[in-house]
C-alpha cells in the first residue's frame, strides 16, 4: 500500500500479483482504531479503509471458527490482537505477513506458516 521498504521484494511481488488474493483482517483495523483513540497512533481510519478497498484487498471478518485455534497456542505472545491473527491464519489456512518476532516464534505450530517481511 505504501511501498513499505521493510517488505522483501518477493513478498511485495506476491501482494501485487493479481493471482494472489490478499486479505486484511478486521482485527488489524480494530487494533489501529483502538491505538488511534488512545493517542498511540495517528491515522485516518476511514482513509485506511478506503485504501484497503482501493487496493482490492479482501476483508477478513472475525468468526467463531477463528477462536478455536487459540486453545492450542502457548503464551509466547500475550497480545490478544496478534494471537487472534495467528488463530485466524490457522483457521483460514492463510499466510500471515509479519515482522513481529513474537508472532514468528509460533512458526512450527500446526497450520501456521507465517511469511516474514
Amino acid at each position: 500500500m505504501g511501498e513499505d521498504s521493510r517488505l522483501s521484494r518477493s513478498t511485495r511481488q506476491m501482494i501485487v500479483d493479481p493471482a494472489h488474493e490478499v486479505f486484511v483482517s478486521a482485527i488489524s483495523l480494530w487494533e489501529v482504531a483502538i491505538k488511534s483513540t488512545r493517542g498511540l497512533l495517528r491515522v485516518d481510519l476511514a482513509q485506511l479503509v478506503e485504501i484497503v478497498r482501493a487496493e482490492n484487498f479482501a476483508e477478513l471478518p472475525v468468526r467463531f471458527a477463528h477462536t478455536l485455534p487459540l486453545r492450542g497456542l502457548t503464551t509466547i505472545h500475550r497480545d490478544p490482537f496478534d494471537r487472534l491473527l495467528i488463530a485466524q491464519s490457522i483457521a483460514e489456512n492463510l499466510r500471515l505477513v509479519t515482522g513481529d518476532k513474537e508472532i514468528l516464534a509460533y512458526r512450527g505450530v500446526a497450520g501456521f506458516d507465517p511469511l516474514p517481511l
